[in-house]
């Protein structure tokens, strides 16, 4: 920044729009959806720097990103809002005259129109489309030092689908901004937004993430159907008797329902199709999470926000001044919020949670560690899950394999026996991989009066796992290699996915 004036120390030197005419425009100006919200506008750029209009009172923090999208010498005017505001009123005119002919239905965002478009815009439309089609649940767009790489996680798997031009990431990268309402000159922190599309019947949300790396910025989308949702516990392909088991535990008229596993398992996903099934007109249900990944009809759902105040724990305690039977918190992720959860639990709600822990039994051990005394765990706790997902096999192209000593010794470890096992092919309708989509290999207890009395005496875990295996608790594990007898997945899907 020149030397005329720093961020409020003063005004900078006053000009009219006039004496810049004609003012830069398209490629050379900021987007008017920039101009409007940060009352900044280009008035001149040559081979000297950059000279902007700013109105009162200055924004520091306008001008400083300023200064760091341009990278060279960037000098202020101040000018009048009210001839900005004329400015703008001409330019939106100019666009709404050239827009008149376009329906309402055609001013919708739709990722499958691409006629007319400009290249930029068709490239990221492009790359949005073929990420749906595939059944993507991220798109992964970075820079590195020779090329921009453009990435989609395909049943958990991130494959690379294609390198676009170094020099084309930024416009790219803005075009993703603008249409996540996002700052586009902002290029030095992290920024996350959200937008919602259409393609064909579908309605999609996507939630934007884009933090600064050494090359550029790393933008990563995650894809939510909200046409697509699993409806209930039946579609996760949950074994049936574990369903039946997180049914009986979510009628419980209050106590604490954990569901645990790492980022990525699927367990936001379960909580949600069991909030799916006990909804109703007679039950008040409130969620709290970060984000909404899925709407749910008749169900309140609030979203958390850190940099307002909005916490898991200070959302909490005002929801429970909104009289609701069942609770849902995405995570409980510290002392005070897991100390609200149990006494929420305490006091007559059913309250749902996750947890980052590896099995289920070590829900217990983890809410001892962040603090929880053991005689309101036992008081409130009806059970817990564990979960992770692993690639189903392609129908159309599994094959029969013998199993392997140490697949054998394996299953004989877990009470299985398999004369035959399934390996991936690979065809055109799986593309190649040898997989189409995923499933659910899950773990779940109840706490019966036993387990109760050994949380109450702070029994270790090992005392604990050998009660439920008297009751019939099925491990992770077994779970898993189950699936993979019947044909479902693979072996080597299980061991990655459940072996610890």
């Amino acid at each position: 920044m020149s030397a005329e004036s720093l961020p409020g120390t003063g005004p900078f030197p006053r000009a009219a729009l006039a004496e810049f005419l004609p003012i830069p425009e398209g490629d050379g100006q900021y987007p008017l959806e920039y101009i409007e919200a940060n009352s900044a506008i280009k008035l001149r750029e040559d081979a000297a720097g950059v000279l902007v209009g700013v109105c009162d009172p200055v924004d520091a923090a306008v001008v400083s990103c300023l200064e760091g999208f341009h990278g060279r010498p960037v000098s202020f005017r101040s000018i009048e809002r009210s001839e900005l505001s004329a400015y703008l009123g001409r330019r939106l005119a100019a666009q709404e005259d050239r827009a008149a002919a376009v329906t309402d239905d055609e001013e919708r965002l739709l990722l499958d129109r691409l006629a007319n478009d400009a290249p930029i815009v068709n490239l990221v439309n492009s790359i949005l489309i073929e990420a749906i089609r595939k059944g993507a649940s991220d798109v992964h767009i970075e820079a590195f030092a020779e090329e921009a790489r453009v990435r989609y996680r395909v049943d958990g798997v991130l494959r690379t689908v294609v390198s676009i031009g170094k020099a084309q990431f930024p416009a790219v990268a803005s075009r993703i901004k603008i249409m996540a309402n996002l700052n586009i000159m902002e290029r030095r922190l992290p920024q996350d937004g959200r937008l919602s599309v259409h393609l064909g019947e579908g309605a999609f949300d996507m939630r934007v993430s884009i933090v600064p790396i050494a090359e550029g910025e790393s933008i990563v989308l995650r894809i939510f159907n909200a046409a697509g949702v699993p409806q209930g516990l039946g579609d996760l392909g949950i074994d049936v008797r574990i369903v039946s088991l997180l049914r009986s535990l979510a009628s419980s008229p209050h106590g604490l329902l954990l569901a645990t596993g790492p980022t990525g398992s699927g367990k936001t996903t379960t909580l949600n199709a069991l909030l799916r099934e006990i909804a109703s007109e007679r039950v008040k249900i409130v969620t709290i999470e970060d984000p909404v990944e899925y709407r749910i009809d008749g169900v309140d759902q609030i979203q958390t926000n850190e940099r307002i105040g909005l916490t898991f724990e200070s959302l909490l305690r005002r929801v429970l001044r909104q009289d609701p039977d069942v609770i849902m918190v995405g995570e409980i992720r510290d002392a005070p919020t897991a100390d609200l959860a149990v006494r929420a639990a305490l006091t007559g709600h059913l309250v749902l949670s996750t947890l980052h822990t590896n099995d289920a039994l070590s829900a217990i051990a983890r809410l001892r560690n962040i603090g929880v005394e053991p005689y309101l765990l036992a008081a409130v706790l009806r059970g817990a899950m564990a979960q992770r997902l692993v690639r189903r096999l392609c129908p159309a192209c599994r094959e029969e394999k013998a199993p392997g000593r140490g697949e054998a010794e394996l299953l004989k470890k877990q009470g299985l026996a398999a004369d035959r096992l399934w390996r991936a092919g690979g065809c055109d309708a799986c593309g190649g991989t040898g997989y189409a989509g995923r499933t659910s290999i899950v773990e779940a207890f109840s706490v019966d009066p036993v387990l109760e009395g050994m949380i109450l005496s702070g029994e270790p875990a090992a005392s604990m796992e050998r009660h439920l295996e008297s009751t019939g608790f099925v491990a992770l594990l077994r779970d898993g290699l189950r699936k993979a007898v019947e044909g479902v997945t693979t072996m080597e899907e299980v061991v990655k996915a459940a072996v610890v």
